[in-house]
């Protein structure tokens, strides 16, 4: 870890050590076990504050562990503005914030953006949608791509601009490097798709199928893009 690293995490757990310190001085001492509610909402608080310091921390691993802690306040059901924040601060280094020494990226971290992409899943707000959007426009990693479309299919509204934006990607990916779980993940998505809107009517998207159905992909890839083309045929025919 960096030394400005370590640095940055004394001074975030130095702080938040003391705040917390505090807190369990006074009347709150004399309480009976389990933290009131003021107490949870501060310490929640201190969570957030110390998430928000190690994503924008230098060092690869304090982002990971800035997404660790988000994973554990996602569970408890808190999806408060910081825990977005701090998700798009990470969700673009390396695409549309890039650092440089000496003429090379320093601060490309794809790993960091699966994440990042997996758990805008999980908060799955408008706001979340957006950056996925985004994330879908600016990066050019199929393992990062292949977990934002994983994220966008899990929302329930996936709609005709998510398929349409995740379509571009395929095509793109398809003229410079077919990528098989990468098409996968887009025909999981356009199955959803399909299943809630009777159907899909864009045709460079069936186009997009049909190519995968024949392309260079994976035997399974191609079965399973035929058996959508085939599902396409009958929801067509049914709406006649």
């Amino acid at each position: 870890m960096h030394l400005k690293g370590l640095l940055v995490l004394g001074m975030v757990l130095t702080v938040s050590l003391a705040r917390v310190m505090g807190q369990s001085t006074g009347s709150e001492a004399d309480e009976e076990p389990g933290m009131s509610v003021e107490a949870s909402y501060r310490q929640e608080s201190v969570e957030l504050m110390i998430i928000r310091e190690l994503s924008r921390a230098d060092d690869r691993d304090m982002k990971l562990q800035a997404l660790e802690n988000i994973g554990r306040v996602l569970e408890k059901g808190n999806k408060e503005e910081a825990i977005g924040a701090a998700l798009e601060y990470m969700a673009f280094e390396g695409t549309v914030n890039k650092t440089r020494e000496n003429g090379r990226l320093v601060n490309n971290y794809p790993d960091v953006r699966v994440k990042v992409a997996y758990y805008l899943g999980k908060l799955g707000t408008a706001e979340a949608k957006a950056m996925l959007l985004k994330m879908l426009a600016v990066d050019y990693e199929s393992m990062v791509l292949i977990e934002v479309i994983k994220s966008l299919t899990t929302l329930e509204d996936i709609d005709e601009e998510t398929i349409n934006a995740i379509t571009r990607v395929v095509r793109r990916f398809d003229i410079r490097g077919p990528d098989s779980l990468l098409a996968l993940a887009a025909l999981e998505a356009y199955h959803q798709f399909f299943m809630h809107h009777d159907g899909i009517r864009d045709l460079v998207t069936v186009q997009m199928i049909r190519r995968i159905s024949e392309g260079p992909y994976r035997l399974a890839v191609r079965e399973r893009a035929k058996a959508i083309l085939a599902q396409l045929s009958t929801y067509t025919k049914a709406g006649q």
